[in-house]
């Protein structure tokens, strides 16, 4: 599948191979403890890995679709930016896991 042309405010981008263009989910920043606790961006912390929104997928791409929620190491990512926005490029290998509503709850994944 290639990107929609009209997704995610128009990007005119084809993706190549397993590709993937992925969106951040909120800010990199401070962040909320699932009790409310701010947590500063500078608190020390062992690898943790980010969730972002797939806005576009290269045709060689087998388990993910424009939308899907994707599991990444943040270490591992390309930075780009289109249309002032900032988007990481990941390559299909690269994501941990898939989160939508086609996943099925017993399936093990692409990559385990």
């Amino acid at each position: 599948m290639t990107a929609d042309p009209k997704a995610d405010n128009g990007l005119p981008i084809q993706l190549l191979h397993d590709r993937v263009l992925v969106r951040m989910d909120g800010s990199e920043g401070e962040r909320r403890s699932s009790a409310g606790i701010v947590i500063p961006a500078t608190a020390s912390m062992g690898r943790r890995l980010s969730w972002a929104t797939a806005v576009g997928v290269g045709p060689h791409v087998r388990s993910i679709v424009t939308g899907d929620r994707v599991l990444f190491d943040p270490d591992d990512r390309s930075e780009v930016e289109l249309h002032g926005r900032e988007y990481v490029l990941l390559r299909e290998r690269d994501v941990h896991a898939v989160a939508a509503q086609r996943v099925e709850t017993d399936s093990t994944g692409l990559y385990l």
